[in-house]
């Protein structure tokens, strides 16, 4: 809501606008002030002229005017607010179009609980927190995650058939081993520092086990064609590398043999700080491309990278093995099946009518 004042001072009590007969022809006229004011969004300066120049000639009024930019509309509703002469404030409301004050109206707003629709179906702000509080990872955009959450919960519409206790059990194992939570105390810490009580968990658990149906859609030959036309997505690489504020530092410990990079990184971090206070994080895996650093997704085997800007610091490294992706082993699959899905949610997003509300 915001405000305005119009110039304010003590009332004269001697001036006959300050009775209660009187005021009820200020009230009167206030009426037909307030019916008469522009009510689109870019028409607020006028509204508020017209209000301050109205109340200039009225100063034991005080008026105030609020205006209401309800969010999902180009309209805007306005409440006047006038001190009466017996003391306290009124407050006057008027809608031209449909005869709702703004201040019930915007209570059941067909805007006012969604952060966003897509495809004119609304994601409402307690779903959108409840999402970002579950999401725990960090690799991509926060608008595009929960548009991509509308998406998938479009698509379970009117599901007939619920999860089954199976199902919510793997989702909620799923949850768990991506955060890395392996027993239930940890979990209800990870919970509490979340802001999720146990039965948000369990609800969220059931909407993934729903979720992970609609990515299984994407299983078997959606899966391997993503495979096959992608397969340097899925080639596995054995990499160690090391990140750190300066590159001066991170640059020393790629001189000298490829091979030995890893023995000279283990050396340096056992060693004082340096110069400036810094110690090198060594960091070392063997997984799929996508799934490491971005500046080591495409080195070619046996190569040293860095050092390049990453995160807010520096990055060096070295790839020592690059594996062609073997479309019989399950994690590859299961990685093809999530890329496949994830494809299909970029152009759904690509192509969907999306409104925000509030973010």
């Amino acid at each position: 809501m915001l405000t305005d004042r119009s110039p304010s001072g003590p009332a004269a009590a001697t001036s006959p606008s300050t009775s209660t007969a009187s005021f009820a022809d200020d009230l009167a006229e206030a009426v037909v002030l307030l019916r008469g004011l522009p009510t689109a969004r870019d028409a607020v300066g006028e509204a508020r002229r017209s209000v301050l120049d109205w109340a200039a000639a009225r100063p034991h009024l005080r008026a105030q005017l609020a205006v209401d930019e309800p969010p999902g509309t180009t309209r805007v509703g306005y409440d006047l607010l006038l001190d009466h002469p017996e003391g306290g404030t009124v407050a006057l409301s008027a809608e031209v179009d449909d005869g709702i004050p703004w201040l019930v109206d915007h209570s059941t707003h067909w805007a006012a609980a969604n952060i966003l629709s897509v495809d004119g179906a609304g994601l409402s702000i307690a779903g959108a927190l409840s999402a970002i509080r579950a999401l725990g990872v960090r690799d991509r955009q926060l608008h595009e995650r929960l548009v991509d959450h509308r998406i998938v919960l479009n698509e379970l519409e009117g599901a007939l058939q619920q999860p089954t206790t199976a199902e919510i059990q793997a989702a909620a194992d799923e949850f768990r081993r991506r955060r890395g939570l392996t027993g239930r105390a940890q979990t209800l810490e990870w919970l509490a520092e979340a802001g999720m009580s146990p039965e948000m968990f369990q609800t969220h658990a059931r909407t993934q086990a729903l979720v992970a149906r609609v990515r299984d859609r994407f299983a078997g030959e959606p899966a391997r064609r993503r495979l096959a036309e992608h397969p340097e997505d899925f080639t596995v690489r054995r990499a160690v590398w090391v990140t750190g504020r300066h590159a001066d530092d991170l640059g020393a410990l790629l001189e000298g043999p490829v091979e030995d990079f890893a023995a000279r990184c283990l050396a340096a971090i056992q060693l004082p700080a340096g110069p400036y206070g810094d110690t090198p994080q060594l960091h070392a895996a063997t997984a799929l491309s996508p799934r490491l650093p971005e500046p080591l997704r495409t080195v070619p085997e046996k190569t040293a990278i860095g050092p390049v800007p990453y995160e807010g610091g520096h990055l060096a490294g070295v790839v020592y093995e690059v594996v062609a992706p073997d479309p019989d082993a399950p994690e590859v699959m299961e990685a093809a099946r999530d890329a496949a899905f994830q494809a299909w949610l970029d152009e759904r997003r690509r192509t969907a009518e999306i409104r925000w509300f509030w973010l």
